[in-house]
């Protein structure tokens, strides 16, 4: 079942669901999910170093990425056909019972930027900022500035609180995230 407003209303009033900083729930509160704004820190690939993107190597990828600061005020500017990594303002903390999903926002989606690609479920016991996958698939390209909405989450109860919240598995690669953290899909082959 999804939660409405009144729902995510009363479940961010008890500390069911943690959102930090506070939302403003006059603008960021829809019928049922909760906007989430851009965050000024980016995730690029530096692709003119190297030829391709070789998964089963951590060195390489962490290489490949830079991370980069936006300055009060001013635009990101995500050019057509370009993929970047990019973090929200808010970090949230789900309980043992709720997930979440991410959706990217209509408006934005209208001047053909991607949100996700892959990356939108948030499983019970999440803890961290989201880290999202934003493409341009448009011919212009775009400023994206830090602070406006740029997602969406729902929220969504499982049928049982889970018995390994995210934060506790031994698998789990980006807990806790405050950054957006370049792919560490070679733990998995290790």
């Amino acid at each position: 079942m999804i939660l409405s407003d009144r729902d995510i209303k009363k479940a961010l009033k008890s500390g069911r669901i943690k959102i930090t900083p506070e939302p403003d729930l006059k603008i960021q509160l829809g019928s049922c999910s909760i906007d989430l704004r851009l965050g000024k820190r980016f995730g690029i690939f530096n692709h003119s170093k190297y030829a391709y993107i070789d998964p089963n190597d951590p060195k390489l990828v962490k290489d490949m990425m830079e991370e980069i600061v936006v300055k009060k005020g001013e635009p990101f500017v995500l050019q057509p056909r370009d993929f970047v990594l990019a973090i929200t303002m808010e970090s949230f903390k789900l309980p043992n019972d709720l997930l979440a999903r991410l959706e990217g926002r209509s408006s934005l989606g209208r001047l053909g930027i991607v949100v996700h690609s892959t990356a939108s479920i948030f499983e019970p016991g999440w803890d961290g900022v989201v880290v999202m996958e934003l493409g341009n698939l448009g011919r212009m390209p775009v400023a994206l500035y830090p602070g406006m909405r740029v997602c969406a989450l729902t929220f969504e109860e499982v049928s049982s609180a889970v018995e390994i919240p995210y934060t506790k598995k031994k698998t789990a690669k980006y807990k806790r995230q405050q950054t957006p953290l370049p792919s560490r899909i070679a733990e998995e082959s290790a």
